[in-house]
């Protein structure tokens, strides 16, 4: 671990945390959440993931060369009063370590608009500072990916659609490698926001059948499909849908009962350790598509891999975000909706490929096999670094 830091807001008095899990030619990427409750030892864990996350997009001949991993969080509810106020003086304070090292998105209940409204209003620069060195061209960079962020695509902003594409297709993927067709399986999203309503898109547009949506105030499902376009069209900016969206033969449970709904496939796309040895014998599915960050207590991860459920790990499945964004700054694709969908599906396809041929070949967990290829790129890294003059 490079560097990890703990702030005290002056005024409420709550607990901020960065950790620089690794950096690669002085450079590091994560993004910042805010949830009430949120730890040093949760913030430390989601670095590590994106050390992960980042290296396992290590492919020859593109611009983009993976960065080390970073994360921020803020112990803090991100609908309570003054939240943004929170953020704001937490970007104030962290801004220095922003400019030389950490590279910055949303997360968990941070929004983007809200972030770069911030850094322009207090002058603080951009969020990606810290990357602009190892850029050819930053002002040739920043007009992509703003034309980028400011595509929308069937009333959806690009930029929360990509991390969705990416988790459809490590599940699709998952359903091929068993030799099964999207047609007749069947998914249950736990958590609707960019991640999880995206990914219910992508997934029904393939023919998988949405049996099951969790939200903040429920669990709504249907054995014969939701209409997902419907309820994305009335999400607020937390992930909940209107009640009033729904059909007759729809019907609303408890939240947690998503885990033991009877689906082919489960996306857990809401909070960290969601899955525990304590509920992960209620569920069904065959496979665990985690789009979420850390989802899966490794506990839990073992009993399901004993019944013989496929779990496709965080930092390869959920990855397509945080690769999108650097796949447009670095130019290796103009931002298009057209490029921006054909890299993803091809790159996160062959990658969930080659991870889960590997798992079956060698006998060994999907995660266990992703996490090998990453040990191989960070290797590959270090040289990067060491020949760059980097730390």
């Amino acid at each position: 671990m490079f560097l990890d830091i703990t702030w005290q807001d002056p005024v409420t008095g709550t607990h901020g945390f960065v950790v620089i899990d690794t950096l690669v030619r002085g450079s590091a990427s994560g993004g910042l959440r805010m949830r009430e409750g949120c730890t040093l030892e949760e913030v430390r864990g989601l670095a590590e993931g994106m050390t992960r996350k980042e290296a396992i997009h290590l492919v020859p001949g593109r611009r983009y060369v993976p960065l080390g991993g970073a994360k921020g969080g803020i112990d803090f509810d991100p609908r309570a009063e003054g939240a943004t106020d929170v953020l704001e003086r937490f970007l104030v304070a962290l801004n220095p370590i922003m400019r030389a090292y950490w590279a910055l998105g949303e997360d968990l209940g941070v929004r983007q608009d809200d972030i770069d409204e911030i850094l322009e209003r207090r002058a603080l620069g951009s969020g990606l500072a810290a990357v602009e060195k190892l850029m050819d061209d930053p002002e040739d960079s920043a007009r992509r990916s703003l034309a980028a962020f400011d595509t929308v695509v069937d009333g959806m902003p690009q930029d929360e659609l990509v991390g969705g594409l990416g988790v459809a297709t490590a599940a699709l993927t998952a359903l091929a490698a068993d030799g099964r067709s999207p047609e007749g399986a069947t998914a249950v999203i736990q958590g609707f926001g960019s991640m999880g309503g995206a990914t219910a898109r992508f997934l029904a547009e393939a023919g998988v059948r949405v049996v099951g949506i969790a939200d903040a105030d429920g669990f709504v499902s249907n054995p014969e499909g939701l209409d997902v376009e419907t309820l994305l069209a009335t999400r607020d900016p937390f992930g909940g849908f209107s009640r009033d969206a729904l059909r007759a033969s729809d019907q609303v449970g408890d939240r947690d009962d998503c885990l033991a709904a009877d689906a082919d496939i489960l996306i857990p796309a809401a909070v960290s350790y969601a899955i525990t040895p304590e509920n992960a014998g209620r569920i069904t599915a065959k496979y665990i598509v985690e789009a979420a960050n850390m989802p899966v207590l490794p506990e839990a991860e073992e009993l399901l891999a004993a019944r013989g459920v496929v779990v496709v790990p965080d930092f390869l499945a959920n990855s397509a975000t945080n690769a999108w964004w650097w796949w447009v700054a670095f130019g290796d694709i103009d931002g298009s909706w057209e490029q921006s969908r054909e890299i993803i599906t091809d790159t996160l396809g062959a990658l969930t490929s080659e991870v889960l041929s590997t798992a079956k070949d060698e006998g060994i967990s999907p995660r266990a096999a992703a996490q090998r290829k990453v040990d191989a790129n960070l290797v590959e890294l270090e040289a990067v670094t060491a020949s760059a003059g980097g730390r």
